[in-house]
């Protein structure tokens, strides 16, 4: 699929996340939706099951669970059990805390539904102080049920200051576990940005990170970690905004949002209660205005090509504009570092 067809957006999303509940029974520092207890008027069940019919006759092809918890929404299994009868894959992205023997084989009886749990450490301390007491162990415990599964299963890592320099040691528990791994980026969205500035990479390791994709293929990358991609990974995923062009967000009371990260009344794009999916996806200004965004400040950057202006989402929580270029790049990583140099020569 080409750039420039991903970028006049297509006629349905490829997938979509939606966020089914914001109930969660953790904490966690680095929580984009700053989960705790359910949203207030959230989908009910017939809204729900409604609204994945619509997904299914827009034709998209997988939805990406997430929240809060997903398995904290009573009525979840019912969701999956709809999107599964109608052939939409399912992904599900869970803290692990209640994976049990019996729901494992529940999701095992269908070839349309993968997991990815939770695990921000490869040391449990490192883990336990983003994530919570107990939650490194019963992360591994989760996994180590689904390992057992025909169930497509991977370790989902957020990339933090803390767990930096444990990412390789993350990449040989996936393979001692048998399950593949997935880092995502950090945000500041939700307690993510009430813990910004204590949880952020800093640019050297964001840089070390971008090197270590090099010489590591096999670990899948989520969100926008293009605007890090050196010239070794190029063409193993999409290195362009895809928000509003091949996929969107639901939240959990049926307002429908550019990406996960961009949750708020500026972005909000249509309301399913009062409208289709179909008529938000095709009719909302919000995302006409992403799907006309280009990020020109960065046209002159020589990365440009390989990452068109990084992530938007980052560029308004940190700059209050999402046509200001990503503050993150690997362009500006090394600058920021340069700089500081010059300044500690200079002192």
């Amino acid at each position: 699929m080409s750039n420039k067809f991903v970028e006049q957006g297509l006629r349905s999303p490829v997938n979509l996340t939606w966020e089914v509940t914001l109930a969660c029974n953790l904490r966690c520092r680095h929580c984009l939706s700053s989960s705790a207890e359910p949203a207030a008027n959230e989908l009910n069940t017939a809204e729900a099951l409604a609204l994945v019919e619509q997904l299914h006759q827009e034709g998209v092809f997988q939805i990406n669970f997430g929240g809060g918890e997903p398995f904290m929404r009573p009525d979840f299994l019912q969701i999956l059990d709809a999107c599964h009868a109608r052939g939409i894959m399912t992904c599900i992205s869970t803290n692990g805390t209640l994976i049990t023997p019996e729901l494992v084989e529940q999701l095992s009886r269908t070839r349309l539904v993968a997991i990815q749990v939770s695990l921000d450490g490869a040391e449990k301390s490192t883990c336990e102080a983003i994530r919570g007491k107990g939650t490194f162990e019963d992360a591994i415990k989760a996994l180590e049920l689904l390992t057992l599964s025909p169930i497509p299963t991977s370790i989902n890592t957020v990339l933090t200051k803390e767990n930096a320099d444990e990412i390789q040691a993350m990449q040989q528990l996936a393979e001692q576990l048998g399950v593949t791994l997935r880092i995502s980026r950090f945000r500041p969205s939700g307690r993510g940005a009430d813990n910004w500035e204590e949880l952020r990479p800093s640019p050297s390791q964001l840089l070390a990170f971008s090197a270590w994709l090099a010489e590591n293929n096999n670990v899948r990358t989520g969100d926008s970690f293009f605007s890090l991609t050196s010239q070794e990974r190029q063409g193993l995923g999409l290195n362009l905004c895809g928000a509003a062009k091949l996929t969107c967000c639901v939240s959990p009371t049926g307002m429908v949002y550019p990406c996960a990260f961009l949750q708020s009344d500026r972005f909000e794009a249509g309301d399913l209660r009062q409208n289709s999916f179909k008529e938000i996806w095709d009719n909302s200004e919000i995302f006409e205005s992403f799907r006309g965004l280009r990020i020109h400040s960065c046209e002159d950057c020589q990365r440009f090509d390989q990452c068109h202006g990084g992530c938007p989402a980052v560029a308004y929580h940190l700059k209050d504009d999402i046509q200001g270029g990503d503050p993150e790049c690997l362009e500006r990583c090394v600058t920021s570092i340069a700089d500081d140099r010059k300044k500690s020569n200079a002192a």
